[in-house]
């Protein structure tokens, strides 16, 4: 079992925190959160130097870019206070160029670093079913795998430095584009009088099917497990597929890539979040495209 520091405990980062506890790991914990301190159930610690400090493997999951550069790179910067040898694994989902630069930088001090967003939710966190994308050498995500196994299902290497940022935003973006597809689609055919168990119905057994209807319908009654059927409560944000979209599309213009679907998708959710739904899950563009006064 590995010795293990664990910086950011939040929604994400607390329960996968929990299941390498319950897997046997030693794991300190740090998180700006006094109440996600309180919840962590391994070690405690008062910063983040002090929960890295020892560990074989350090494990950061936060909010966004600027956080994970601060953390590594800022006052109190985490590659002085490492282990030597300490394999680091940035789980946050960020710009593909702050994952690469600060994965460089560890580099220079002697330090394996990877890039491992996850994909699956808070459900998928708790659960222990995660997909990472890993990105970085082949001997440190040999030497990750078994970890990462104690928070997930699947385990993929996707390349070099920072190709894990880039598989998450373009599956993302996949995802956010293919939702407001269904939601539109399901708003029209109400209009046309069809009712919605027939389109999922026949959707789901032609060419519309995809993941977003089958295992995530966003309308309430095909599928029992949807936030649908729970008032959009969250198991993705609409916020956080906001940011997905926009670091999509901040890498798309970084590289000349011509995105336009993924373009608009960003719009949309924009006006969403705008809308006071950002807290609700992303699938909640269904109730944005057809207002709750038509419900």
């Amino acid at each position: 079992m590995a010795k293990i520091g664990f910086i950011g405990l939040g929604n994400m980062g607390g329960p996968m925190a929990a299941n390498l506890l319950k897997a046997g790991h030693e794991v300190a914990g740090f998180d700006l959160e006094a109440s996600a301190l309180q919840a962590f159930g391994g070690r405690a610690e008062n910063d983040a130097g002090a929960a890295a400090a020892g560990a074989e493997i350090v494990i950061s999951m936060l909010p966004a870019g600027p956080q994970v550069r601060d953390l590594y790179l800022g006052a109190g910067a985490l590659l002085d206070r490492a282990a030597p040898g300490a394999l680091l694994i940035d789980c946050s989902t960020i710009d593909v160029e702050t994952s690469r630069s600060v994965a460089a930088a560890a580099k220079e001090r002697g330090f394996d670093m990877l890039d491992a967003p996850v994909s699956g939710g808070v459900g998928g966190a708790t659960a222990g079913t995660l997909t990472f994308m890993v990105g970085g050498s082949e001997g440190g995500f040999a030497r990750a795998r078994p970890v990462l196994e104690a928070m997930g299902k699947t385990i993929v290497h996707a390349g070099g430095c920072g190709s894990g940022q880039a598989v998450k935003i373009c599956n993302n973006m996949v995802l956010g584009i293919s939702m407001i597809g269904l939601c539109e689609a399901f708003a029209l055919a109400e209009r046309l009088g069809v009712e919605s168990h027939k389109l999922f119905e026949i959707s789901a057994q032609s060419s519309g099917q995809c993941w977003s209807l089958t295992s995530y319908c966003p309308v309430p009654g095909p599928v029992p497990a949807s936030p649908a059927n729970r008032d959009y409560q969250p198991g993705f944000t609409a916020a956080m597929m906001l940011k997905d979209l926009k670091l999509a599309q901040q890498a798309a213009q970084a590289v000349g890539a011509s995105t336009p679907l993924g373009a608009e998708a960003a719009a949309l959710y924009q006006l969403l979040t705008n809308s006071g739904l950002g807290g609700k899950d992303f699938s909640v563009m269904y109730r944005y495209l057809r207002p709750p006064s038509e419900l």
